[in-house]
């Protein structure tokens, strides 16, 4: 039977929501290694809206799980619903959407807060010691997701990295192309976008995620 990866989406477009190119590269990977997956976001109101050819904000609200649904082709579920024993693995694309959306780590930072419906659904995947792959930005969640001692990276932005730090994740630097793997709790992350100049360059860290998260789960 093949393996079936969650894969939690935080709206659609990098300013807002989930990254578009992280978002697919993460999806064709997973077809490329022969297991299938199933797109969740939380059916919530987005914390802003931005305008993504002027880069200012937007007069207007939208729905975290309608904008993601973009994103899947409409073959999305609420995260609420997500089961993971129903999975093998999960995996959260960045966009600043999983630092306004699924947290709150682009306002309060180090004191940041996660989604409750993600915290509960990662907490389910723990507890099954099932593999959990964090990019860009995600992985400022890891301190809040996983607890002290922790390790993970977003690349090597001193500043957000002392932030991740603050949480009690240990942050190790990494190149765009590379992972980074806390064996012990079966994360592994990559730095994504954090530092890809272009979309061949978030390839490269994108595809070692996902192979390695299919062979931890």
């Amino acid at each position: 039977m093949s393996k079936r990866v969650a894969v939690v989406l935080s709206g659609c477009g990098v300013f807002d929501g989930s990254e578009i190119y992280e978002s697919v590269l993460t999806l064709l990977r997973i077809e490329e290694n022969g297991a299938s997956y199933q797109c969740f976001a939380p059916d919530i109101a987005q914390m802003h809206v931005i305008n993504h050819l002027t880069g200012e904000e937007m007069a207007e609200s939208r729905n975290v799980l309608v904008e993601a649904a973009r994103l899947a082709r409409g073959e999305i579920s609420a995260l609420s619903t997500l089961n993971a024993e129903e999975f093998d693995a999960v995996i959260l694309p960045g966009g600043f959407g999983a630092a306004k959306n699924l947290s709150d780590f682009a306002v309060k930072g180090a004191d940041l807060t996660v989604n409750t419906d993600l915290q509960n659904a990662i907490t389910v995947f723990r507890q099954h010691n099932k593999p959990v792959g964090l990019l860009c930005i995600a992985p400022a969640m890891a301190g809040k997701l996983f607890g002290e001692g922790v390790t993970c990276t977003i690349g090597n932005d001193a500043d957000t990295a002392a932030a991740i730090e603050a949480t009690g994740a240990i942050h190790q630097d990494c190149d765009v192309d590379s992972i980074v793997v806390d064996a012990q709790r079966k994360l592994v992350t990559t730095p994504a976008y954090m530092l890809a100049g272009s979309i061949t360059e978030a390839a490269g860290g994108i595809n070692k995620l996902v192979d390695k998260v299919l062979a931890l789960a």
